[in-house]
């Protein structure tokens, strides 16, 4: 599946995301937190490196994809986290 920039960062927190600047994936990892106003987006700190600051003002870009689960569901969306999104399953 193709994955797309998404500009309400605010929405992501908890969501495996790409952020890329200037077209290239610059960090791969879970969203731990973002300002409300989408100015600014931390990824949480993995194997590859610790938590991290990424921000609109510098060019940073949050993309996002379906990804394939296990189980009843067969692909999730970022859409699962946003208030008032009926839950499947």
């Amino acid at each position: 599946m193709d994955s797309y920039p998404y500009s309400e960062w605010a929405r992501l927190i908890g969501v495996p995301v790409e952020v890329r600047k200037d077209r290239r994936t610059v960090r791969s990892g879970v969203v731990d937190n973002a300002m409300p106003d989408s100015s600014a987006v931390w990824l949480a700190g993995d194997a590859t490196g610790g938590r991290a600051l990424f921000t609109a003002a510098d060019g940073y870009e949050v993309w996002i994809s379906p990804r394939k689960l296990d189980g009843s569901l067969c692909y999730k969306m970022a859409a699962f986290r946003l208030p008032g999104t009926p839950r499947l399953g």
